[in-house]
């Protein structure tokens, strides 16, 4: 990466966002730290902006050739406000660009499959990253980490079906790679931890590491969407518990070695992120 490169973050105050901005500015890169409320992130130039709101694209983008992109949270169609924003990133003069996505997800498929499939055709140097479901979905503010605090329960319709499961920080390590690596991958990657859990594994791993019971209730998957459907949008939910059912189906239970062949060091386990993260809580 040279020097007169800037990478513009969105999502900077979200769970790999954050993380991908401070690893960027800790290796000496000049970073855009973008959010609807243009929060400040240490070492960054904060930039308002919103996925909804096209009048904050030009400002967001000048000055910029890197764009981390992560889509908008709850949205079931972001094709509809990221395409447009990523042609007008190409035209102001981004030339690589790194989507966040998700192991679930393959090109052309639902969601952010759909900006997956565009992006190659936008940018001659992108990568896809695709991880597993976040360790930090049981450590930080995912509905899974309410309610382990709430009464410790874990509720899933994921039945014994068992996932790789990530460490947001090794996503962030791999997005700063794929960002400023002096050739883009120029793929999709899949990336997971070192271990396949299921939700039972994870309940039991958290009550050995807080000395707390914790407890993965299985619900089928008119229960799950259901249960969601009352929190975010109905399409949206019934995604969500389809991706329930099919790891109960095995669709996730594989590990890769990418955060390995990215970073040069090993994806975390599960243990050592639950100790790192929740042994104050004890």
């Amino acid at each position: 990466m040279n020097d007169t490169s800037t990478v513009l973050v969105t999502g900077a105050t979200g769970t790999t966002g954050s993380r991908t901005a401070a690893r960027l500015v800790a290796a000496g890169h000049r970073v855009r730290a973008a959010g609807r409320s243009a929060a400040p992130v240490p070492g960054t130039e904060p930039v308002r902006f919103d996925w909804f709101d096209p009048s904050t694209f030009d400002g967001a983008l000048a000055g910029t050739d890197r764009v981390y992109l992560v889509p908008p949270v709850g949205d079931p169609e972001p094709a509809t406000v990221m395409l447009p924003f990523l042609r007008r990133a190409r035209a102001a003069g981004v030339r690589r660009a790194v989507l966040l996505s998700s192991s679930a997800v393959p090109a052309g498929g639902p969601a952010v499959g759909v900006v997956h499939r565009a992006l190659p055709g936008l940018f001659d140097q992108w990568a896809v990253l695709r991880p597993s479901w976040f360790m930090q979905n049981f450590t930080g503010e995912h509905l899974h980490a309410r309610g382990i605090r709430a009464d410790g329960t874990i509720l899933t319709a994921a039945g014994n079906g068992r996932v790789g499961f990530v460490d947001a920080d090794d996503i962030a390590a791999a997005a700063v790679h794929a960002l400023t690596d002096d050739h883009a991958p120029d793929t999709d990657l899949v990336l997971t931890g070192p271990e396949a859990l299921s939700h039972d594994d994870v309940a039991a791993v958290l009550t050995e590491v807080t000395g707390r019971s914790v407890v993965h209730r299985h619900l089928t998957y008119d229960e799950q969407r259901a249960r969601l459907a009352a929190l975010v949008p109905e399409e949206f939910a019934a995604m969500l518990a389809g991706m329930d059912r099919a790891i109960a189906e095995g669709a996730e239970d594989r590990t890769t070695d990418t955060v390995r062949r990215l970073t040069g060091r090993p994806a975390r386990s599960f243990r050592l992120v639950a100790e790192r993260e929740l042994t104050a809580a004890r």
